[in-house]
Formats: structure tokens, C-alpha cells, sequence
């Protein structure tokens, strides 16, 4: 059990997943399938759906593409799931779910003509490129961890990252793909994490560790390979720290044998490990003509380099837009009373350095790109910027124009 906080102290606890958890192999699947069609075709319009579960991949969706290259790897697309599940890690029919024996089903047709028609630039009642559809997306940023991520998610994708290394190079034998992780943190009541109260892993393994004998060498070796490194040493007392490792006893059968996996059913691992709110659309399998995912690219983008160029300690950036229009119906910044300059004026400093527009951001973001698969695992944000182009949304080459911004409005 917890100790008894401190007046004014409070916890807060997320999670992550690992790219072996069932909703995470549809994800990664939706996401290989995007990358295929957008290295061929850059305009491919691609909403794919995922799902898994014993000896299935089932592949649904919405796809329109525009060249004999691009419709060849729609027809690949079986290939493109066996990769993907190979290189998760389901390799062995003992798990009765494995990348050479999965059944691979494809349900596919192109994607609305009306909904086309107010997406491409200069086909409907907009001249510019309008949103995929209406919805509101957020971005958030905090000074809580050098990524400006809330420390609760930062801390579990570390450990479900820590787990894949750990199970890849075989440093604890007989792990499986499939793991949890959870962390705690407690709060002052100045809202600065003072301690990590819990950690718990769930991590799928062979036959070989069953027994409580076993699990409990077996959480030894996780504490040791897998927790400790990722803590931070100020914040964490092995002493003072409550530990959870397979708290059900044990846990051989899992991934998408244990529990049907869908793409989109992660939504709050995938952005802040429930900080700040979220506006309920999913990223995976989407191209970014879809505002759900390239706007909430966009939101963070914006939060980050606001909390960076020191405008605000904490942000929240909201978005929302109407399918077929170009620009945002709102745009909406909430920094929960940390600003170092009024909030309307930071709301006005966003319009002008930030493009808001479909066709914008995804100039700005450079998002027609065989980017995403790498997104399906440990969070789509907070992870640093590829060599060729992969979380782009997380860079900070915004501060210097958004400082020079807040100067010549003071």
C-alpha cells in the first residue's frame, strides 16, 4: 500500500504498452500498411483498420491510390502484415499467434467520393486543401521531463522500451512480445513530482518462468534489467516504492491469442498518458488528410516549442475543424494559469507562426512521408526527431520566432 500523502500531495499514475500487446500489433499493422502506399504514392488516401486475434489479421478500411506501384503494394498487403508481425516478435506457433502461420484477410474499398471531393485541393467549396473530417484534437507539453512530457507516460513508455531491449537481446530469457507497465507519481501541491509511489509490469513470458518460484526469480530479474535502469535516481527509492511484476501470478498466454487486438484502442497511451484531454479519434492507419492524427501532430508541436520559448511552463493546445474546411473553427490555448504573457495573446502569437490549415500543416510537418510505423510503439510523442523525418512534430526549430513574436506584443 501507498503511504499517507502529504497535505496538498496527490498521485497521478498512467500507462503504457508494448508493441507486442494485441491493440499495439493492429496498430503497427495499420501503420505498415500506410507507410507501403505512401513510399509508392504520397497522395494515398489510407483510413486501415486492424484487427488480430488466435491466428488472424483481418485488414479493413478505406483506400484510394493513384499510380500501378501503389495499387501492386495494396495487393502486397499480406507480405506487408507477416513483416510487421515478425518483427514484433511472433515468431513461435506456441504463442498461436505467429507471422508465418496467421491467417491474413483483406476487406478494402476507396474511400468516399464525397468525402474526397471536399479533402482535395480545389474539388469542393474551398479552393484549399479542406480537413478529412470534423473533430477536435489536442496537444500538450510540460516542463516535467526533458522531452516536455508529463512524467507518468515518459517513465512507462521508458519501461515498455527498456522491455523490448531487454527481451530482444535475450538478457532475460523465455520473455514474450506482449507487456504492460504503469507508473505512479506523487505530486506536491505545487504540481512538481517529488517521488514515484508504483511501478507495475505485466510481461508475457514462456512456459519456463510459470510456478511462483519462478515469478518471483522472474521479478527479480525484471526489477533489476527493466524498472531500475529507467527510474529517475531523485525520484526513486527502492525502499520507499510499492512494485508490481505479473501481479496475477503469471502470464504465458497473451498477445492476440489472450485478448482480440484493434487498431485505435489506445488512444491515451498513444499521446499523454491521460494529461490534459483528449478528442477521441485515433491516429494509426490514417494518411494526414485525417485532422485526428495530423492536427494532433500539429497541437503538440505547438505546445511544445510554446513551453520551450518559455511562454508558459504548461499547454494545452486545442484544434477543431469541419470536414472540408481548410482553416481551424477554433483554436483554443490553455496554460492551466502558467503563463509569463497574457493566454489571448499567446492564442494570437499560434495564428501567425503556426500554419493551422490541412495543406499547412502537412508542408509544415513534411507528413507525406513512410513515416508512421514507428509511431505504433511507446507513444506518438515525446520521441526525438528521425534522420528521415519521423517525429518531425517534435521539433523546436519554433522558439526563436515565437519569442521574437511575444516581444513585439509586449
Amino acid at each position: 500500500m501507498s503511504k499517507e500523502l502529504e497535505s496538498g500531495h496527490y498521485l497521478f499514475t498512467s500507462e503504457s504498452v508494448s508493441m507486442g500487446h494485441p491493440d499495439k500489433v493492429s496498430d503497427a499493422v495499420s501503420d505498415a500498411v500506410l507507410d507501403s502506399l505512401l513510399a509508392v504514392d504520397p497522395q494515398a488516401r489510407v483510413a486501415c483498420e486492424t484487427l488480430c486475434t488466435t491466428g488472424l489479421v483481418v485488414v479493413a478500411g478505406e483506400v484510394t491510390v493513384h499510380n500501378d506501384k501503389a495499387v501492386a503494394a495494396l495487393n502486397n498487403i499480406e507480405d506487408t502484415v507477416r513483416k510487421t508481425v515478425k518483427r514484433i516478435g511472433y515468431t513461435d506457433p506456441r504463442m498461436k499467434f505467429d507471422s508465418e502461420s496467421c491467417a491474413v484477410l483483406r476487406t478494402i474499398h476507396g474511400q468516399s467520393d464525397d468525402i474526397s471531393m471536399g479533402v482535395t485541393e480545389g474539388e469542393g467549396l474551398h479552393k484549399e486543401q479542406g480537413a478529412g473530417d470534423q473533430g477536435l484534437m489536442f496537444g500538450f507539453a510540460c516542463k516535467e521531463t526533458e522531452d516536455l512530457m508529463p512524467l507518468a507516460i515518459d517513465l512507462s513508455h521508458k519501461l515498455m522500451e527498456k522491455h523490448v531491449a531487454v527481451r530482444e537481446s535475450n538478457k532475460v530469457k523465455f520473455l514474450r512480445p506482449d507487456a504492460k507497465s504503469q507508473v505512479t507519481v506523487e505530486y506536491n501541491k505545487y504540481n512538481k513530482p517529488v517521488r514515484v509511489d508504483t511501478v507495475v509490469i505485466s510481461t508475457q513470458h514462456g512456459p519456463e518462468w510459470n510456478g511462483d518460484d519462478k515469478q518471483a526469480e522472474l521479478r527479480k530479474e525484471i526489477i533489476k534489467h527493466v524498472i531500475e535502469p529507467c527510474m529517475p535516481k531523485d525520484l526513486f527509492d527502492a525502499n520507499d516504492v510499492t512494485i508490481h511484476v505479473n501481479p496475477t501470478g503469471q502470464f504465458e498466454i497473451g498477445g492476440p491469442h489472450g485478448d482480440t487486438g484493434l487498431t485505435g484502442r489506445k488512444i491515451i497511451v498513444d499521446t499523454y498518458g491521460g494529461r490534459g484531454r483528449h478528442g477521441g479519434g485515433a491516429f494509426s492507419g490514417k494518411d494526414p488528410s485525417k485532422v485526428d492524427r495530423s492536427a494532433a501532430y500539429m497541437a503538440r508541436y505547438i505546445a511544445k516549442n510554446l513551453v520551450a520559448a518559455d511562454l508558459c511552463d504548461v499547454c494545452e493546445v486545442q484544434l477543431s475543424y469541419a470536414i472540408g474546411v481548410p482553416e481551424p473553427t477554433s483554436v483554443c490555448v490553455d496554460t492551466y494559469s502558467s503563463n509569463k504573457i497574457p493566454e489571448d495573446v499567446i492564442g494570437q502569437i499560434v495564428r501567425e507562426v503556426f500554419p493551422l490549415t490541412p495543406g499547412g500543416i502537412i508542408k509544415t510537418l513534411d507528413l507525406k512521408k513512410p513515416i508512421f510505423e514507428a509511431t505504433a510503439a511507446h507513444g506518438h510523442f515525446g520521441r526525438k526527431p528521425g534522420k528521415n523525418g519521423e517525429f518531425s512534430w517534435e521539433k523546436l526549430d519554433k522558439v526563436a520566432a515565437l519569442k521574437e513574436a511575444a516581444a513585439a506584443k509586449a
